[in-house]
């Protein structure tokens, strides 16, 4: 038999699945059977996803609140065993852009925002579904790296930094883990059409230096693309894949 892509019965939980490359991941795993946990900040944009499951067939759930905050990543690991049974695929994908900061312009705020949201948030998500997968003796964790998880010339300080932890936990996950029927890989997006903002000073050091790299990232992907990714990555056919981190970034990173 082959490896197959669908996720029929699957408990999955994707963050930041009120919006972008997050609905764009929850929307396709409910097409192909799994049942979602839809995890975001945002509870009117996790309301309609969560509606468009249901409206197509499928089967989705809300879970509402900052994952900086460690009582919603309980709530968000409890929801899926509790309605779910258990958790079978982990997607961190929820996570800011900073301001394209140099290091000396990066303030408290910015750095510690950023990091708490795209590294310090996933790493407890994670920490609470593994022993979840550990009992079941099997699961899939996808990040949502970046393709300034690859470069230093793809976003500021903050940003860059993050997305560099995240491929660092990614390939520390797969290692540990190998052994216990636990797959950890991650996506490396380029530029693509999603509602994220930068909100950056065009005076400032740091847009200024990038600016000369960034004429390189070509057209950009839409959020299903890097979903198709995210969606392969959790499936039985990457079944010996794990610890990779795949640029879905239309050949930038081969520059």
């Amino acid at each position: 038999m082959s490896a197959s892509t669908s996720s029929p019965g699957r408990s999955v939980i994707v963050t930041g699945a009120g919006s972008g490359i997050g609905r764009a991941t929850a929307l396709l795993f409910a097409q192909e059977g799994a049942r979602v946990v839809i995890a975001d900040v945002d509870e009117a944009a996790a309301l309609a996803v969560a509606e468009e499951v249901t409206r197509s067939g499928g089967t989705a759930v809300t879970a509402i609140g900052d994952l900086r905050d460690q009582a919603v990543v309980d709530e968000v690991t409890a929801t899926a065993v509790e309605e779910f049974g258990g958790i079978d695929v982990l997607v961190n994908n929820a996570g800011i852009m900073d301001s394209m900061s140099a290091a000396a312009d990066t303030g408290d705020d910015e750095w510690e925002r950023v990091i708490g949201i795209n590294l310090t948030a996933p790493f407890r998500l994670t920490r609470a579904a593994l022993p979840h997968m550990l009992a079941a003796g099997k699961g899939a964790i996808v990040f949502t790296a970046s393709e300034a998880s690859l470069r230093g010339s793809a976003a500021g300080a903050a940003y860059t930094a993050s997305k560099h932890g995240i491929a660092g936990l990614t390939k520390s996950l797969a290692v540990m883990y190998r052994d216990k029927g636990i797959r950890s890989n991650a996506i490396a997006p380029g530029g693509t059409i999603t509602n994220i903002r930068v909100d950056a000073d065009r005076g400032a050091h740091g847009p200024g230096a990038l600016a000369p790299y960034m004429g390189n990232v070509g057209s950009p992907a839409r959020a299903q693309e890097q979903a198709a990714a995210i969606v392969f990555l959790a499936s039985d056919a990457a079944s010996n894949i794990s610890g990779a981190i795949l640029p879905v970034d239309n050949g930038w990173s081969a520059v």
